[in-house]
Order: structure tokens, then sequence, then C-alpha cells
């Protein structure tokens, strides 16, 4: 995939304590795929050569509220994720407790994201970008490629890369920007979704490889 500032965006799913962060609610679950990949370290150097080569970067968060809690039915994974808290906040408009919760920005990414110039879109409520307005700010900016990464591999990653191949967008996932859970029963969810992203995507490429061609 061409990769060019004027049309290639950088979208990061999830930049969240609880799925990145040793403190996190999902940490038992994910901690062990972040640690291998260096996730952290890696959506890191993709924020800083972003910024300094004036790509536009986006943010896809996962937070729910309250009235949330009121669905009639739920998947496993959002059963869980009520269970546990998971990326709970107060309300749409209400950030009581935001700060260094588990919903919160891990914190060596918010100079990044707080800037002024990154946009965060609206939050995904289930996996994918369905529910928010992450195609129509891409569009609204003349994105057409996407560098993909984030949390979790497996599902919201995956889930967001086939609306946007849906879409008409070309994808480059970071394949060491992005982990995946391991589950007694379920499995290995970075492996699974690495199996996915090489028949879908159109590039899957390592952190360096990515940063070379931004620069």
């Amino acid at each position: 995939m061409n990769i060019d500032r004027s049309d290639t965006a950088v979208v990061f799913i999830d930049p969240q304590n609880d799925v990145l962060s040793p403190s996190g609610k999902n940490w038992g679950a994910v901690g062990a795929s972040v640690t291998e990949n260096k996730t952290v370290e890696n959506m890191l150097k993709i924020f800083t050569a972003a910024k300094a080569s004036d790509f536009n970067v986006f943010i896809s968060p996962h937070y729910f509220y309250p009235t949330d809690r009121a669905w009639n039915f739920n998947g496993p994974l959002e059963a869980d994720e009520f269970a546990t808290g998971t990326f709970s906040r107060e309300g749409a408009l209400n950030l009581s407790g935001f700060q260094g919760s588990g919903a919160d920005w891990v914190d060596e990414f918010k100079p990044y994201i707080d800037d002024g110039r990154t946009v965060v879109v609206s939050p995904h409520k289930v996996f994918g970008p369905q529910t928010n307005d992450l195609v129509l700010q891409l569009r609204k900016r003349n994105m057409r490629r996407v560098i993909l990464g984030g949390m979790l591999a497996n599902m919201c990653v995956e889930a967001h890369l086939r609306d946007l191949l849906e879409q008409g967008f070309e994808v480059c996932v970071v394949s060491d920007a992005t982990a995946g859970p391991r589950h007694p029963v379920w499995g290995d969810g970075y492996k699974a979704a690495m199996i996915n992203y090489a028949f879908l995507a159109h590039e899957v490429a390592p952190t360096a490889e990515v940063i070379a061609r931004m620069t």
C-alpha cells in the first residue's frame, strides 16, 4: 500500500488503559500479547512519526455509559465487559472519575491524542465503526488509505478493518501495534487475527517498516 500523508491516515482503536495497561481490567487476558509485541512502545513510535510527518491521526475509542446497561442482550465479551466495568464512564457528557480510569488513554499517548489535532471520533459500541463517525471524519479529510492498529486484534481492530474495506479504503494493519487476548477455551486471539489480516488487508507490516515509509 502506498503511504502518503496527503491521503493516508493513522487510525488507532481503543488506546485505553483497560486493554493496554498492567492496571487495566483485561490485563490478565491480553498482557502477555501486549508485552511480547511491545504494543504500547510500537504505537508510541507510530504516534511520534505521524506527528513529525504531519499525518492525520484518528482515535476510535470504546466507552460504555450507565444507560448502556439497559441493553437486553449481549454477546459473551460484551457481558464480560459490563461485569468488569471495562471502558466504563459516568456518562457521555460527564468526565467524573475519567482521569486515570480504565477508559482513559494510556499516559504515554496523551500528549499526542490531546494535542488539538488528533481527531477523537464518537465511541464504537460493540466492535466496529458502524456505530460511530470514523468513516465520516476520514472522508471529510479526503483520506482513502488507513494505517491501522490498537486493540483488540481479533475483535475491534478486525471489525474496523472489515468495515473500512467495505467502505472502499485501503488498509495496512501494523502487525506489532496490536495484540489479542488468550483464552483457555477460545484460543489465541492475536494468532486468529493475523491469519484473517493476511487474507483481508491490503498489507500487514511491522512498525519499523511502516515508520520508514512515513518519514
